[in-house]
């Protein structure tokens, strides 16, 4: 199950890669963060049928009839360990519970540890960050195996139907960075100044979802209602940057270029040999969630992008970086291996370092947000701030 659009795409194409004769059955568990039809459309594109959204209660339902021999918890932190720890405890037979990281995660943080701690399996996506994610595990306790995959939507340039030619330039989009309102009116400056200069090419910014739609991150300035204040303000040209949704894999069948401040579609981009530009004006590190950049040949600047100027990467930070031979990727005969044991009665289950009474609060929080409806939610949490003002007027 998933409960945003990344992890749900994740999940999606993890799903399909594994071996023949695997039953499988996709769902949306119900959060404030549920994705819209939309983008859990372009999430499963491919798929027979969309995957139905469901409650806490129904998940738990449709889980005892399913029987599974594996759950797989694509989802946020607290959401995955309020579902292994309490919404799907006490399955019999107990199934093999496997978590992971739907991008991008170098470094290793010990949030996501934590939360995913009482899974039997936590997949990755390159040896760095295997490595990683290990060793916080030997140091913080808790927790199973950790286990090497290659990013499941990393489609090949030959995988990907060629339709038109490519004379299109992409900037996907990231909601957590850059935080700025200023840095990113900058980066939809130079795509202006790039599409004026080039007006051969479709300058596109791929959105994650459009304003208005939910999100695994929260976005405080998006771009779309950016662009709108730049055209009101005389800025930029309306009609010059057009602003798009769906799946990436079709963008980039089209692209001659391929920018971004931080994102996993800078390797989608890298599979389809689109050049392309992170872009590094902003700085580089773990807070911009562009630290495992850094050695790809692929950092670049705005001037780069209004000019046009697009790199490719590195080779050898390609291998070392979630481009690792397929035969190195071991997380499916771990996860063989571990159903195998919770066949026989032996599995040790995961021992998750968050069961203890300190974490109690947070889980009741976390369990609220997969069982009590969002509009009610999100009408709760209004009424709570507005007390909170009402009381800190009284003094």
């Amino acid at each position: 199950m998933a409960d945003s659009d990344s992890y749900l795409k994740w999940a999606a194409c993890l799903l399909r890669d594994l071996p023949s004769g695997c039953t499988r059955e996709l769902a949306v568990i119900r959060t404030p963060i549920t994705p819209s039809p939309g983008q859990i459309s372009a999430a499963v594109a491919g798929s027979a049928a969309d995957p139905p959204v469901l409650s806490a209660r129904a998940l738990r339902r449709a889980a005892e009839r399913f029987g599974p021999d594996v759950v797989l918890a694509a989802c946020t932190g607290p959401v995955v360990d309020v579902l292994v720890g309490e919404v799907l405890a006490g399955l019999r037979p107990r199934p093999v519970f496997v978590s992971g990281l739907p991008g991008i995660s170098v470094p290793a943080t010990e949030k996501a540890w934590l939360f995913r701690s009482g899974c039997e399996l936590f997949v990755l996506h390159s040896g760095r960050e295997v490595e990683e994610f290990s060793a916080m595990g030997r140091e913080l306790g808790g927790g199973g195996q950790v286990g090497l995959a290659r990013l499941p939507f990393l489609r090949g340039q030959e995988e990907v139907a060629r339709i038109g030619p490519r004379d299109r330039v992409v900037f996907a989009t990231q909601a957590k960075v850059p935080r700025r309102r200023q840095e990113r009116e900058s980066v939809l400056l130079a795509l202006a100044e790039l599409a004026g200069r080039r007006p051969d090419l479709d300058v596109v910014v791929k959105l994650r979802a459009l304003d208005g739609e939910r999100q695994t991150h929260n976005e405080r300035h998006h771009y779309q209602r950016l662009w709108q204040s730049l055209v009101a303000e005389g800025r930029v040209r309306a009609g010059t940057v057009r602003f798009a949704a769906g799946p990436m894999h079709e963008h980039l069948a089209h692209a001659a270029g391929f920018v971004t401040v931080s994102s996993t579609a800078a390797l989608e981009a890298i599979a389809q040999q689109v050049p392309l530009l992170v872009l590094s004006d902003f700085g580089v590190g773990a807070e911009m969630i562009n630290l495992v950049f850094e050695g790809s040949g692929l950092l670049g600047t705005l001037d780069d992008l209004s000019a046009g100027r697009f790199l490719e990467p590195d080779a050898a930070w390609c291998r070392d970086n979630y481009f690792h031979p397929g035969d190195e990727s071991d997380w499916v005969s771990r996860m063989v291996s571990l159903v195998g044991q919770a066949r026989s009665g032996r599995l040790v289950p995961a021992r998750s370092l968050l069961d203890g009474p300190e974490y109690a609060a947070a889980r009741r929080r976390a369990r609220m947000r997969v069982e009590v409806p969002p509009n009610v939610l999100r009408a709760g949490y209004r009424a709570k701030r507005r007390m909170r003002r009402y009381l800190r007027a009284l003094g």
